[in-house]
């Protein structure tokens, strides 16, 4: 993803949140597991945001040392 797909991703993703809150406050919140995606994806995108902001390659997987 490009940073400008990730901001929109982003943002998306925390109106969704927003919307899921206001759901589960309410009784409507069918599908609980939603909440717990949805936090995961907002970390993930700003997880990568901050490794591109330092620097840190993005071809790293977890657990994987640098050279």
């Amino acid at each position: 993803m490009t940073p400008d797909q990730q901001s929109e991703r982003l943002a998306s993703l925390k109106k969704e949140q927003f919307n899921l809150r206001f759901q589960r406050a309410t009784g409507q919140l069918e599908n609980t597991a939603r909440v717990r995606a949805v936090r995961r994806d907002i970390a993930r995108i700003k997880t990568v945001q901050a490794q591109r902001r330092t620097g840190q390659g993005a071809g790293k997987g977890a657990g994987e040392k640098k050279a």
